[in-house]
């Protein structure tokens, strides 16, 4: 949790990072003896009453049936009731303007709305909207407050759903009280892009898709081919005052410099942390995707061939560039993939638990898993070669400096599960996300290393709803795997 979240908590009254105890039964370092635990006792339902639930969807409490008629193992049944509906539970706020539906979504512990977390947050209900016509409006209705915040500002990442004000207001950027925080992250744009795609390749639904969609797409081109910053550094910059480094940009705000050689700026991390050489790889990678995204949608649904053609051009400008410049040679690993580049030949190895990161590129169709590029990078990672890969006691897995070192996040274990094509590493990934929710049946940001107990962020809702979109997708590909695990 960055400074910026402990402070804007610590306003709250509330704790920055909450630290639970639970009973030896629970703990993440105790073992488990289901033949001596009361399992009414033990799995107590963690939802909200029904009444109290913010949105409610007649397939996904289906779905929820469906899943614990599958798998057996009732903590597994357990983790997969209490975080896939979570965020439809507790962070999503539906309503309709002249017939219009808007659905703005929170990443739970925080009252705002990050254009990253809240697409992921809803995503995996996009498969389900077919069968549930309300959940299917309120899909509309995320897509259609991404666009909205777009237009209203496209290098912001945090917005708030009214006027309000922050308290990042004196950060020294374009602040407007209609933003949380403006901290430029290529991703935000991205995941905008991949959850119209997503619903319309699901649904062929046009509806949310109008003129002021695609002049969002047009907004997000032109702010891409700002930050390529062929010409001049481009109208962005930043500075936060206070004593985290990663919460502010070097040069004046506009970060370290760069060669501009067709990759695109990113100021900040999926993480919210400054990025310390400006191309951040895995972001790079996701702009090429949805880049093509965008195209295909904009030629199909509007034919406007000559947008989708610049739109594609820059996909292949930004893919070369990622090949050239941030494909890195190991001594130990062979090529890999850099973390971050600058265009001068500097490269920074590392990864980070959050997504867009290396290891989660398969996961959203960057790369080919079964690359040697990705293999051997993803060996990398999964090692202490990484700097934030982490080993103890508690589990072992990807963290990041967001949190600092020996903090390993659910999510960086989520991402392992999600590109891994052994059967045995799955279940390890799984098991660990079984041993570390320290009894809470939620995942959080982070755990540390050697106590699961410790952890940041009991409510979490991007983890949970993807541990739910795990959870669910092998227990349809794979039952017999979660049937096995103990």
């Amino acid at each position: 949790m960055s400074i910026s979240r402990r402070k804007f908590l610590k306003n709250l009254g509330m704790s920055a990072m909450a630290f639970s105890v639970m009973p030896s039964t629970v703990l993440a370092s105790q073992p488990k003896n289901k033949t001596k635990v009361d399992a009414k006792t033990l799995f107590l339902d963690k939802r909200p009453a029904q009444a109290e639930r913010k949105f409610v969807s007649t397939i996904i409490e289906q779905t929820i049936k469906d899943f614990n008629k599958t798998v057996k193992d009732q903590e597994l049944q357990w983790l997969f009731s209490n975080c896939f509906p979570n965020t439809i539970d507790t962070t999503v706020f539906y309503e309709e303007k002249n017939g219009k539906p808007f659905t703005y979504v929170i990443t739970g512990d925080i009252d705002a709305m990050w254009l990253r977390d809240s697409s992921a947050q809803v995503y995996p209900y996009v498969s389900f909207v077919s069968k549930d016509k309300k959940l299917d409006k309120m899909i509309q209705g995320v897509i259609n407050k991404h666009t909205e915040c777009v237009h209203f500002d496209p290098y912001a990442n945090a917005f708030n759903n009214a006027p309000v004000g922050s308290h990042w207001e004196t950060d020294i950027t374009d602040m407007k009280p209609e933003l949380h925080e403006r901290k430029w992250e290529i991703d935000s744009l991205c995941y905008t892009i991949r959850l119209s795609y997503g619903y319309w390749k699901q649904t062929k639904n046009k509806e949310p898709f109008d003129d002021k969609w695609l002049e969002a797409q047009k907004i997000i081109y032109r702010t891409f081919k700002e930050q390529q910053r062929k010409e001049n550094k481009g109208p962005y910059s930043f500075l936060r005052n206070g004593d985290r480094v990663e919460d502010s940009q070097p040069c004046h705000g506009y970060g370290n410099p760069i060669n501009p050689v067709g990759l695109i700026v990113s100021a900040f991390r999926p993480s919210d942390d400054a990025t310390i050489l400006p191309f951040l790889v895995p972001s790079n990678f996701f702009a090429v995707v949805s880049l093509r995204q965008s195209a295909e949608m904009v030629e199909e649904i509007f034919n406007d061939k000559s947008f989708a053609s610049d739109c594609r051009a820059m996909a292949k400008e930004v893919e070369d560039a990622l090949y050239k410049y941030a494909v890195k040679k190991d001594e130990v690993s062979g090529d890999i993939l850099a973390f971050e580049v600058d265009g001068f030949g500097n490269q920074m190895s590392m990864d980070d638990g959050n997504i867009p990161n290396l290891l989660s590129l398969p996961y959203l169709g960057a790369i080919d898993v079964n690359s040697k590029l990705y293999q051997n990078t993803r060996k990398h990672l999964l090692s202490e070669r990484n700097p934030y890969y982490s080993k103890g006691a508690a589990g072992h897995g990807v963290g990041g400096p967001h949190i600092g070192r020996e903090w390993i996040w659910p999510m960086g274990i989520i991402s392992q599960a999600f590109t891994s094509q052994d059967d045995n590493e799955i279940k390890e990934c799984v098991l660990q996300l079984l041993n570390t929710h320290a009894g809470t049946g939620f995942m959080h940001e982070s755990f540390q290393k050697d106590d699961a107990s410790k952890f940041t962020r009991s409510w979490f809702a991007w983890a949970n709803t993807l541990l739910g979109e795990l959870l669910y997708k092998l227990s349809k590909e794979k039952p017999e795997l979660l049937n096995s695990i103990r």
